[in-house]
């Protein structure tokens, strides 16, 4: 969890001012963590705190906000009638472009109440920056302290027919995933395309393998078994984390052989995890979609599934 500023400023720059709502501290239970976030704006919101009488009474107070800087303290129990019955402190504030770019990038630390930055937050940071390591969104001493958000994972999406549309709504809102979206021309894509999703149309997406991290995780599913097939070829030989190949036994046993016939080992193909998703879901775009989301969220799981298709 840490400070989504891509995010922000992607509705900073379509709505207007967009007042951020972040759980900056907890006492007891809580329905999210420290750290966690929504953006508010008039007629409408993204991300959540929780969801309830919380989170609909935090989105209005901050469509009505005039302060640059707010914090509040709420009862979950006695004051909202919430049943996790802990207490939660939220720290309201309003961001406009410009105040957007002078956010750093690598933490973000500020006063909830202006003052001197206090000796303790000096020595977190330092600390911070010495070992390397991220600070915890936390609430010190009066001050805000939220490392900035990077996306430690990189997913390519090959296809944006009905499935791959499906899947980048799935996915898309997930702050660990980094979405490039390929496909042959800028018409397959969708006129609306969601924050932190790279579009990247290619006569040939074949030949953009080589510009994938080697740990990026792939899922295949264009339009074209040749096209599948030649992008299975170039990720086998280019290397990755994960790929995962849309289709049914038959189409698979077909690939398994003319990737043998290119040169791979049987080995190297097991590392393709084909089919993608839960069969027992159904074929609707949607359902393949979901069962292939959970599949790649469930890092652990893609060992046993590629055993399964070795043995």
């Amino acid at each position: 969890m840490g400070f989504d500023r891509e995010t922000l400023r992607e509705a900073v720059k379509t709505h207007g001012k967009v007042t951020r709502v972040v759980i900056a501290a907890i006492r007891g239970s809580s329905p999210r963590e420290v750290g966690a976030a929504m953006l508010v704006w008039k007629g409408g919101q993204s991300g959540t705190i929780g969801g309830g009488t919380l989170e609909y009474q935090a989105a209005e107070a901050a469509r009505v906000q005039q302060s640059p800087t707010r914090l509040s303290r709420h009862a979950l129990g006695p004051d909202l009638g919430q049943c996790c019955g802990g207490a939660v402190t939220l720290l309201s504030e309003v961001y406009d472009l410009k105040s957007v770019e002078a956010l750093d990038d690598t933490v973000i630390a500020r006063p909830t109440a202006g003052g001197d930055m206090p000796l303790s937050v000096k020595r977190l940071l330092a600390t911070a920056r010495a070992q390397g390591i991220a600070p915890e969104p936390q609430l010190l001493d009066g001050w805000m302290i939220e490392p900035v958000h990077t996306p430690t994972r990189q997913l390519w999406i090959w296809g944006a027919g009905h499935v791959g549309r499906a899947l980048v709504d799935v996915l898309s809102p997930l702050p660990d995933l980094a979405i490039t979206w390929v496909d042959t021309a800028a018409d397959r894509f969708p006129a609306d395309i969601p924050a932190g999703v790279t579009v990247v149309p290619a006569a040939n997406p074949a030949d953009l393998v080589h510009h994938a991290p080697v740990q990026a995780e792939h899922l295949v599913l264009t339009y074209s078994h040749n096209l599948d097939l030649e992008l299975c070829n170039r990720l086998l030989t280019h290397g990755f984390h994960f790929a995962g190949l849309i289709g049914s036994a038959t189409k698979w046993a077909r690939f398994r052989s003319r990737l043998a016939a290119l040169g791979h080992s049987p080995a190297q193909i097991a590392r393709i995890t084909c089919p993608i998703g839960d069969p027992s879901l159904g074929k609707h775009p949607q359902m393949i979609a979901v069962g292939a989301a959970a599949q790649i969220l469930r890092p652990a799981r893609q060992n046993d599934l590629k055993k399964d298709q070795s043995a």
